[in-house]
């Protein structure tokens, strides 16, 4: 039984500024209410993503560090300039003399290293590709932010359903033991059933408390992605129709997976590494060009001198460094068209299990819940007639509330699929892709 609580005393009216100030401030916290309840759609949740991310900006900033670097390595080494005192005695009457030997002198020189242009183009370009995998870096960076905020977001909805839904079974099943406790009373009913119904109450408790914890761990999920708003209302989902990606041209579609993407750009930088090593195997000469001052009894003097490294080890040295490369750039294609066939058979396999699950869903909708609803009903109807027991009416609740459950986890299986074959690839790469295929074949490449 409940208790009546005492009327709290009448409170003296407020002042008339307090008065008709408090309309406005109530207004206000209602539209800041409102503002702060906006539903949080996908798309928007996807932008907030991307605009918190910093793995974006550290990418960008990574190709602009090799684009800085590319500008660099395509210039000359700078000249060294040198300066010296030569031919010094240190002994006899002329010793620590810089005026009385004709042989000693003061001597400023530049030397300047004549590296070959093709090699200064070979190290620009392996900057530039460096450059270009930071860019395809960025690209896988961004598919796996939007797959991984796309699957917080459509758990958290997911999770709030299921949640809800054992809220309503609960009310409904609480209803059971109002009936059960009058059937009691009334001596057409056992203790039993009093006891059977509190039971399935408290299981269906049991299970909220579990959903509400599963709804918070996917709340905190979509909050590492979308910060504070995460804690906001969902608006509806989109429709999970057919992904953008196609069966019929999977191995060309594959081709644009930013992972792909990627390991094509690493294996272009091996292979610009090994271009360089290529040009090593022309050495580079050096010339130096020094003035050396004497007394004024002797002539100053101009030396003109060329270096050029003897390279009499090639075939262990240059050689074997450009095989080196050669073979890095060679195990990265290897690597390369492995992932490709992986990433082909996992894609086909989440395919198949997305059409498979739609079809089950077509089945529970159709077949399984409706008979389940009908199931129930007809047990609710024998047991208010007399004729059924309410331990069928519970056992035929438990089965409805576990198919339904049933349906939001497969539905909820079959939104992951989608996320993961939506965000896959790209729209623009796609796009790249269609147009690939649809292009006249002296025009592919």
């Amino acid at each position: 039984m409940f208790t009546a609580l005492p009327r709290p005393a009448p409170r003296a009216w407020p002042s008339l500024r307090r008065w008709t100030r408090a309309p406005l401030l109530c207004a206000a916290a209602l539209g800041l209410t409102a503002h702060a309840q906006q539903p949080l759609t996908l798309d928007q949740a996807l932008r907030q993503a991307q605009e918190r991310s910093r793995q974006l900006p550290a990418q960008d900033a990574a190709a602009a560090a090799a684009r800085e670097m590319s500008a660099a390595a395509g210039q000359r080494p700078d000249p060294t300039l040198k300066a010296g005192l030569n031919s010094l005695p240190i002994n006899g009457a002329d010793r620590f003399s810089l005026t009385r030997d004709s042989f000693t002198m003061l001597s400023v020189g530049v030397t300047q290293e004549l590296t070959r242009k093709n090699k200064l183009e070979a190290r620009s370009a392996r900057f530039d590709r460096e450059a270009d995998a930071a860019h395809a870096g960025r690209a896988l960076a961004l598919a796996n932010l939007r797959r991984d905020t796309a699957m917080a977001w459509l758990d958290r909805h997911y999770q709030e359903r299921m949640r809800d839904l054992l809220q309503v079974q609960r009310s409904e099943t609480a209803l059971q033991i109002e009936a059960a406790e009058a059937a009691y009373r009334g001596g057409r009913g056992a203790q039993a059933d009093v006891f059977a119904a509190r039971s399935a109450v408290a299981q269906l408790d049991d299970r909220i408390r579990q959903a509400e914890r599963q709804t918070a761990t996917a709340r905190t999920r979509l909050a590492r992605w979308v910060g504070a708003d995460a804690d906001q209302p969902l608006a509806p989902p989109p429709t999970l129709a057919m992904p953008r990606l196609a069966a019929a041209n999977l191995e060309t579609q594959i081709e644009h997976h930013p992972q792909i993407a990627l390991m094509v750009k690493q294996e272009a930088v091996a292979r610009a590494e090994a271009d360089i090593a290529r040009s090593n195997k022309r050495a580079d000469w050096s010339v130096e060009l020094t003035y050396s001052q004497r007394s004024s009894a002797y002539s100053n003097m101009v030396s003109l001198n060329v270096s050029i490294p003897l390279q009499w080890d090639q075939k262990n040295r240059q050689d074997r460094e450009l095989s080196s490369r050669l073979a890095l750039a060679e195990q990265l294609r290897a690597q390369r068209e492995e992932a490709a066939r992986e990433h082909i058979a996992e894609t086909r396999s989440w395919l198949q299990q997305w059409m498979s699950n739609r079809e089950r869903l077509d089945q529970y909708d159709a077949a399984l819940i409706p008979l389940a609803a009908e199931r129930t009903r007809a047990a609710i109807a024998a047991y208010r007639g007399g004729t059924g027991s309410l331990a069928s009416v519970l056992e035929a609740r438990r089965v409805e509330i576990d198919t339904r459950m049933e349906r939001l986890r497969v539905e909820m299986e079959t939104a992951a699929l989608w996320a993961q074959l939506e965000y896959l690839i790209p729209a623009e790469h796609l796009a790249s892709a269609a147009n690939r295929i649809n292009a006249p074949k002296e025009l592919q490449p």
